[in-house]
């Protein structure tokens, strides 16, 4: 058997795994992707440890021992790391100059289909000659991207039958040669590639908290960073979780060489969230919250449980803990508020999914891929996903050559992986889980249904209105409650027999007459414009009562009703339910709904 790629247990646990498979000699053709632009730790014959890019550790470690070592990415071409590499591929380029009437020896192409070729003839003559040798392709996905191969270029079409002939070629295959194709999103790769049985997928997982300490541990030998961080190399360690080694290089060198600022906890969760943002290209965003559940007005049971979620989590009690959350209720009861309240209960990060898509072929799965790589190495965190129903789209969605419903695939897969319970903790919010398909509402997803709606009762319209008082900074001459607020007609039927549809529907209409929690925070903003005009800090309850009069807040009567009754029969407890709707029949809500729909589409049709 020819000498191959070494398999030294100090050698990070991807390249065992490459060296493993390379040794079956079944197949030469390895994609890696994933972590490939962070550091690898090297650990020398005589115990020295240093961090170098991955390039530099393909070169000096894993392939140290091919006789000839090359490089090749589109925008630079051809490169080497050692001297005699380099002289050998010039005495064959002469040679290729002299046969072909080329003259590439001047100067080495770039493009892929002329590089390709001359590689294709250089690796054949040398194998021929029992050269062991080793290729890496670095940004693959700019050679063969993903994409109908019939709508490709002539360039990426010839690039793409290159690399897979050589996958399956028996002289690649029986000599001593590996190529290496480097991507960070597998989904940007052409899929006949990626799925090819002649082709293995290398992953380099994020550095675990492992990695990161040990790598701490030597960026901070014999260096003052005790006297100027508030964390040991443990503790900080534990909470860098979701940066890479490159980060944490960055970290060390602006608390050790920079202006020498004091590492605190406040100076590391804002790089942290800086640096993760970046990484993620704008598709992550943290969410910061400014309060905690105690802000959040009403939805007694809905905050109960969310603060049981929250002690669990600072208890690390992940088996208790649900999948996910579908948060819904009709629009202006609060769903994002409280979701972003929870955030400030729990000593975990939540982000917020920005939209990851894009009309570029490719780009759409390769922002996902990211995006879940990410999540993966920042758990534990809380992720939230505003209007549900529109980002997450469908299985059965069609007209876009399938990237929806992969897509949506990939999603649900992720978002059902049982063993992210209690790392990666969902909340998906709308105002219409009906459109939702099935798939993410399922008992293993978005487990637990909260329903949210606007306050029943005169005591929780008080409370509403005294919470958005703290919210709006409102400074008020008295604590009086505004007399719009007061209808003393508080629901109390809790019991009895199923509602027919007619009760359904003077139910709905019952409540579209309170305020929600928008509309009182949009009236205390105007009662304090009505001050200020006046010349007064103070706003005095006869403005407040003047703004309600006069506030007449946007109603979409249809709409309302619907996306109330969808809210309460999605809902998986009736404890979170309203008195008013605990008896409501569903055959009766599901017929009810229907005609809405019915109803709303003939409105937008005219």
């Amino acid at each position: 058997m020819p000498e191959t790629v070494s398999l030294d247990a100090a050698y990070p646990a991807w390249a065992r795994d490459l060296a493993q498979k390379y040794r079956t000699k079944t197949v030469a053709q390895f994609i890696l992707h994933g972590n490939v632009h962070d550091l690898v730790r090297l650990e020398g014959d005589d115990g020295r440890v240093d961090y170098v890019p991955l390039k530099a550790f393909l070169n000096d470690e894993l392939f140290a021992r091919r006789e000839r070592r090359l490089f090749y990415d589109r925008g630079g071409g051809i490169t080497f790391l050692d001297a005699e590499s380099m002289k050998d591929f010039n005495r064959a380029v002469s040679g290729y100059d002299t046969l072909l009437g080329t003259e590439y020896a001047k100067a080495l192409p770039r493009d892929p289909v002329r590089v390709l070729s001359l590689l294709d003839n250089y690796l054949r003559l040398r194998l021929a000659e029992r050269k062991r040798i080793a290729l890496v392709i670095e940004y693959a996905e700019t050679l063969i991207p993903v994409g109908d191969i019939g709508s490709a270029g002539a360039e990426d079409r010839n690039a793409l039958v290159i690399l897979k002939r050589w996958a399956h070629d028996p002289v690649f295959l029986r000599g001593d040669l590996t190529i290496c194709l480097v991507t960070e999103n597998l989904a940007e790769l052409n899929t006949s590639v990626v799925r090819s049985p002649y082709t293995e997928e290398v992953f380099l997982p994020p550095p675990t908290e492992a990695d990161r300490l040990a790598y701490l541990r030597w960026g901070t030998a014999n260096r003052p960073f005790a006297e100027r961080s508030d964390f040991t190399v443990e503790t900080l360690a534990q909470a860098t979780a979701g940066l890479s080694i490159v980060h944490m290089r960055a970290i060390l060198a602006e608390t050790l060489e920079g202006s020498g600022i004091r590492l605190t906890a406040e100076r590391l969760s804002n790089r942290k969230k800086e640096l993760i943002e970046a990484e993620a290209y704008g598709l992550l965003e943290f969410v910061e919250p400014s309060y905690n559940l105690d802000m959040v007005a009403g939805h007694a049971e809905a905050k109960k449980r969310l603060k049981g979620a929250a002690e669990a989590l600072r208890q690390g009690r992940s088996d208790v803990l649900p999948m996910g959350y579908l948060i819904n209720g009709p629009v202006g009861t609060g769903k994002t508020f409280m979701v972003t309240c929870f955030a400030g209960e729990i000593g975990v990060p939540m982000v917020q999914l920005k939209n990851f898509r894009s009309q570029w072929q490719g780009v759409t799965e390769g922002n996902l891929e990211k995006i879940l790589y990410l999540l993966r190495a920042i758990y534990p965190v809380a992720v939230m996903i505003d209007e549900a129903d529109a980002v997450l789209g469908d299985r059965n969605a069609s007209g876009d050559s399938g990237v929806s419903s992969r897509v949506f695939g990939k999603i649900a897969a992720f978002m059902g992986d049982s063993t992210n319970r209690g790392r990666i903790l969902w909340f998906l919010l709308t105002a219409r889980p009906d459109l939702m398909p099935v798939d993410l509402k399922r008992q293993g997803r978005a487990e637990e249904h909260l329903a949210l709606f606007y306050p029943q009762t005169d005591a929780e319209r008080a409370e509403l209105f005294r919470t958005m008082k703290r919210k709006t900074k409102l400074n008020m001459e008295s604590d009086e409650i505004p007399a719009a607020l007061i209808h003393g007609d508080d629901p109390s039927d809790t019991t009895g027999e199923p509602a027919p549809v007619s009760t359904i529907h003077t139910t709905v209409a019952d409540e579209r007459h309170t305020f929600s929690g928008a509309d009182i925070e949009a009236a205390l903003v105007r009662a304090k414009f009505r001050a200020a005009v006046d010349g007064r800090t103070a706003v005095r309850i006869d403005d407040l009562n003047a703004v309600f009069e006069d506030f007449i807040p946007p109603t979409y009567p249809l709409e309302v009703e619907l996306q109330t009754l969808v809210a309460v029969l999605e809902c998986t407890s009736r404890e979170l339910l309203p008195p008013r709707y605990r008896s409501l029949g569903r055959e009766a809500l599901v017929r009810r709904i229907e005609e809405l729909r019915m109803l709303i589409g003939s409105a937008h049709a005219t």
